[in-house]
């Protein structure tokens, strides 16, 4: 397609969902937006493929036609392309997608059930503690920050169960008492009447607000007829919420405008040492994902190292990540150091990640980030997320490394 082509849309300036569709009509891809007119647009931009990518270009190539569907919230704009792509499973979507690190919400197959959040890896993991027994799940969902900001405003409008409350237990859970959780521990409400509110949380996650809306309309004119205008008063309150969604905290959390836009997230590994004068020496490894911190996916190495060698302890590092083959790939790996540390890494990486960049990060004499070495283009353009990963490492480092210094003699 070309810009002249999208003038011709009038795409409306409201939230939604758009689709690229081929020269047969399927669907190319599907993406979310606060302002689909704006959104749009910018796939017709000079700067795509140095924003976007390859893989972008030649979805925008081979798009003959643009459709959408407008939401009434950003909210459902997101809820809505989850499930669509789930259901279209679109190639620009799905291409190079690596779901085992996105977060899905669960609901859970019993009296009361939970609404959990879960990676599919914990599930396929037998050391993982999230062993649940599922009657429904939603996404996978890219942005963590993004779904928990969502399920937030969900659990205002329907206040549920969550994994620390236990039901029926006679005593009040914290979420009880600030309006988030319906009293399930204390016995305020029926398997049946919470039964509803979990059927209204799985249309919405659905992304079908509108037979949401006709459901709950029905059960307050039910209630109505039968005189009980409290219980339909509350009703009459939710509907007006989901009218009146407050989700300011998703706007700007657009798709990102990097290559990891088309489904891929951007993963950045950092890694880093600490010790005290060569003496208990550990490594970490820290990850940031599309920006933010994902922190179940930090790594510990207590090392072999017994003496004032960061360029060796490094080395022991990355040669014992580079064994967990089941862990995702990086983008873009950081350590911390100069043109030695930046070696050993290209050494060793380079051979199992082709693909992956290599930076840096040197300090002054403060010990702050002072300028990057290696693919410092790439370093560059996610500057703020390599130094955020870089800082992380720091800092779980001297955290692990404390920890097992209290456990040991001096």
């Amino acid at each position: 397609m070309h810009l002249q082509d999208f003038e011709k849309l009038h795409i409306p300036d409201t939230p939604g969902v758009y689709f690229f569709l081929g020269d047969k009509k399927e669907i190319l891809y599907i993406g979310k937006a606060t302002s689909l007119k704006d959104r749009v647009k910018s796939y017709f931009g000079p700067d795509l493929i140095a924003t976007r990518g390859p893989l972008l270009v030649d979805m925008v190539f081979k798009a003959k036609e643009i459709k959408w569907q407008e939401t009434d919230s950003v909210l459902e704009a997101m809820l809505l392309e989850v499930e669509l792509i789930k259901k279209h499973q679109p190639y620009f979507n799905t291409k190079e997608k690596d779901n085992r690190s996105f977060l899905l919400v669960g609901i859970t197959d019993e009296a009361f059930p939970r609404v959990v959040t879960f990676r599919k890896k914990d599930l396929l993991s037998p050391l993982s503690t999230k062993n649940y027994q599922l009657s429904t799940s939603f996404g996978p969902y890219p942005r963590s920050s993004q779904l928990k900001t969502a399920l937030k405003i969900i659990r205002k409008i329907f206040p549920y169960r969550d994994e620390k409350c236990v039901s029926n237990q006679g005593k009040a859970c914290f979420n009880y008492h600030i309006g988030l959780c319906p009293g399930v521990c204390i016995g305020r409400i029926s398997e049946k009447e919470y039964a509803k509110t979990i059927q209204h949380i799985e249309l919405f996650l659905s992304g079908k607000k509108k037979a949401l809306v006709q459901t709950l309309t029905r059960e307050m004119d039910a209630l109505a007829k039968k005189q009980e205008f409290e219980e339909a008063g509350k009703i009459k309150n939710t509907l007006f919420a989901l009218e009146h969604i407050q989700d300011v905290a998703l706007i700007g959390e657009d798709d990102s405008v990097t290559t990891g836009a088309l489904g891929k997230p951007f993963r950045i590994e950092s890694y880093d040492v600490a010790h005290t004068s060569g003496k208990d020496v550990v490594g970490v490894m820290t990850v940031v994902i599309n920006g933010e911190v994902e922190k179940s996916e930090y790594r510990k190495f207590k090392l072999s190292v017994e003496k004032n060698d960061d360029v060796g302890a490094l080395k022991e590092i990355l040669t014992r990540r580079l064994t967990h083959t089941e862990w995702s790939t990086p983008d873009l790996v950081v350590v911390d150091g100069g043109k030695a540390q930046l070696r050993v890494a290209r050494t060793l990486v380079t051979p199992v990640f082709p693909e992956a960049g290599i930076v840096s990060v040197v300090k002054n004499e403060k010990h702050r980030p002072s300028h990057l070495l290696g693919d410092t283009a790439l370093g560059v353009k996610h500057r703020k997320a390599v130094l955020l990963a870089n800082a992380e490492s720091h800092r779980f480092g001297i955290g692990y490394h404390r920890k097992l210094r209290g456990k040991m003699p001096d």
